[in-house]
């Protein structure tokens, strides 16, 4: 027998460890479908709408709503955006929810048994009216109409209003938003992956103060739901009392008025606290860090404010009837504080200025730094940062435009054009650099317009003459106000933003063939369907990206779109089966893109002007061809060539004064020879061959080239 108890005793043990082992099984099985415990937790909600509760499991609700309310309001406190509780809105509905399903629960506890006393509606709303009201249901119907008016009033009105003009201000901010990512993104200040969670970023802080705008208005009807409850209750409850029941007046009123206000004051609380967290996350706007953290940090920026508090608390202390020592004793702690917040404000000062002149200093940079070089450069002098650094700076934009501008026209995303300040220009001078060497250089003026005039000469207009940085063309630098009088005029004005990326745009244009590097060339292969990668990798030659590269290089150089780089590939493909010669495949590719060749070069009547050859040059350069197959040569005296290129340029240049670009059309043969011969001196003309006429390409001879 005295062995039972022993063994009584240590079977007590080993069910606790078991009732927590089935618990933490349980919890984790919760946790692991978070989702249908979620669904039935909102089903439970709807539920209590309608389902009568003991006062056991009204007690445990209650308890759970205070709980859910602190969490919120300390989530609130130490989040350090307003986007990062993002589900804010949400978790408001559903407490809010919770709230106003237990209300409807105690209020059937209330009416249908507070005739039996105070209890009648469970241990927690009993609990808070006797420690708050003091079992004196007036003072119970004053702090409850306290905290409403805290609540309904001041917390509440405050954070609907701010909730709206926020969600105002954020959709209305958005598309400069959108501007500075795109200027950024440009400037190749951040690449694409950056760009793409700004702007991410972007849309859900949208989103989210669009939701706390309508979620606002969930704590509003919370706090005018729980007013109605309140005087249904108190009326309902006192004429149930003495209808229904026969109390008197004043038992019924003590009873039902207590328990009235005892459940308004438990359910009051929380509301008061979740109203206080959602004016904490709208009031605290574009703060970054924790609550706390932001108020102390900004409240200590300014110790003078501290010891000017501290002399006015000692002043009022000195005030007849007021008590000295209280005064004196704050006025001590604020002057304290001032003392301690000068001393770590000159502390941080010291530390900004050490930190300023160690970046004054010159880094010194790692070799794998100074191997480095980038593809695309613009560097400007010290005068003209503030196009790329300001607040309204429209250059990066500019230039986020121009690379579009490439991938449409040319089929080819330029690499991000790395814009910066270099101390060694001169100070209204840019310059544009292309894999490390310098291309092209001009001089701005970044305070005034340039007025260009296309006849040549401007000699009426107050300004700076100047050449044009881009053609070379007579222009002079103006003031902006006289920008619409050299417009009446017909001349041409231009900003300095657009002086740059278009100088910006004709070097690009130049230099294609080097921007399209190895690197870039893969990254325009991934980017094609599987199929056509697969044709890429089946391409007879021992590097086949390396032979692609070389061909769309050669049409680059001729201006020719790599857009449809699929039947590009497929024709790189056809060819290489039979040459290596990067010339003869290139060749072949322009007779495949011969449809996009001839709609490029038609004029706006459908007619693709042309400039042909003599029967004499034509047979002379035929002749010219040495060899057959990769091995052809061309062999002409150099005055001959020199003698053809005088007469082209002679008839190239009757239409180039009216801006016209007619193409000069070859045989198939002679092509590759007669472009590489015009190359130099007419860039702009192009040089096709009858085979690379479309059969529905309509042709016009407007000139002919002779002896």
């Amino acid at each position: 027998m005295a062995a039972q108890p022993r063994r009584i005793a240590s079977s007590r043990p080993v069910a606790a460890l078991g009732s927590s082992a089935q618990f933490r099984r349980g919890l984790n099985l919760g946790l692991a479908n978070r989702d249908i415990a979620f669904a039935v937790g909102v089903c439970l909600i709807l539920g209590m709408l309608f389902v009568p509760l003991p006062t056991v499991l009204l007690d445990f609700g209650l308890a759970v709503s205070l709980a859910l309310s602190v969490l919120v309001l300390m989530v609130a406190l130490w989040i350090p955006r307003p986007l990062d509780f993002n589900s804010f809105p949400t978790l408001l509905l559903v407490v809010t929810m919770l709230r106003l399903a237990l209300n409807v629960s105690s209020t059937r506890l209330i009416l249908s048994q507070g005739h039996t006393g105070t209890q009648a509606a469970g241990d927690v709303i009993q609990g808070f009216s006797r420690f708050v009201v003091g079992g004196d249901f007036l003072i119970g119907v004053v702090i409850f109409a306290i905290l409403v008016v805290i609540n309904f009033i001041v917390i509440t009105k405050g954070s609907t209003r701010i909730a709206e003009v926020s969600a105002r201000f954020s959709l209305d901010a958005m598309p400069g938003k959108q501007m500075a990512i795109d200027a950024d993104l440009g400037a190749g200040l951040i690449d694409e992956e950056e760009a793409k969670k700004r702007r991410k970023d972007l849309a859900d802080e949208s989103a989210f103060f669009g939701a706390m705008d309508g979620a606002s208005k969930f704590v509003r009807g919370d706090a005018v739901a729980g007013i109605i409850i309140t005087m249904i209750n108190v009326i309902g409850g006192i004429l149930i009392g003495l209808f229904s029941h026969g109390l008197s007046l004043s038992q019924a009123a003590n009873n039902y008025t207590v328990l009235t206000i005892g459940d308004g004051l438990v359910t009051q609380v929380p509301a008061l606290i979740v109203s206080l967290a959602a004016g904490m996350i709208v009031t605290k706007g574009g703060t970054e860090g924790a609550t706390n953290e932001a108020l102390f940090q900004q409240l200590s920026t300014f110790p003078k404010a501290l010891y000017m508090a501290a002399a006015l608390l000692l002043g009022l202390g000195l005030l007849p009837g007021f008590p000295f020592l209280v005064f004196l004793l704050l006025a001590a702690i604020m002057a304290a504080l001032g003392r301690v917040v000068e001393t770590q404000a000159a502390e941080r000062e010291r530390a900004a200025a050490a930190e300023t002149v160690k970046k004054d200093e010159p880094a010194a940079e790692s070799p794998k730094d100074l191997l480095k070089v980038d593809d695309l450069r613009l560097d400007l002098g010290q005068t003209l940062v503030p196009l790329i650094a300001s607040k309204e700076a429209a250059l990066p934009g500019k230039v986020q435009s121009l690379r579009n501008l490439f991938v449409r026209d040319f089929g080819f995303m330029l690499p991000s054009v790395r814009i910066k300040d270099d101390p060694a220009l001169p100070v209204t001078s840019y310059a544009i650099l292309v894999q490390g060497v310098e291309v092209g250089r001009g001089e701005i003026r970044p305070h005034s317009l340039l007025v260009i005039d296309p006849q040549g000469s401007i000699s009426d207009l107050p300004g700076e003459k100047t050449r044009e940085p881009t053609f070379g063309l007579a222009a002079i630098w103006v003031d902006r106000q006289h920008a619409e009088l050299a417009e009446q005029r017909g001349y041409t004005v231009v900003d300095p933003e657009s002086v740059i990326t278009t100088h910006l745009t004709e070097v690009v244009k130049d230099h294609l063939p080097d921007l399209l590097t190895y690197g870039a060339v893969q990254e325009l292969v991934k980017g094609l369907d599987s199929d056509y990668r697969k044709l890429v990798g089946e391409i007879q030659n021992p590097s086949p990206v390396i032979l692609l590269q070389h061909v769309l290089q050669a049409l680059l150089a001729e201006k020719i779109s790599i857009r449809n780089l699929p039947l590009i590939t497929e024709a790189v493909a056809e060819a290489a089966a039979t040459s290596k010669n990067v010339t003869t495949i290139t060749e072949h590719v322009r007779r495949r893109l011969a449809n996009q060749i001839c709609r490029s070069l038609a004029d706006k009547a459908g007619y693709v002007p042309v400039i042909v050859l003599s029967n004499s040059w034509e047979s002379e350069f035929t002749a010219a061809v040495k060899g057959a197959g990769d091995d052809k040569t061309f062999l002409m005296s150099p005055q001959r060539v020199q003698e053809f290129i005088l007469a082209a340029r002679q008839e190239i240049q009757k239409f180039a004064a009216r801006d016209e670009w007619p193409a000069l059309m070859v045989s198939p043969e002679t092509r590759s020879f007669v472009r590489s011969m015009l190359e130099r001196v007419s860039p702009m003309t192009q040089v096709i061959s009858h085979s690379e006429v479309h059969r529905k390409a309509s042709l016009r001879t407007v000139a002919t080239i002779g002896p």
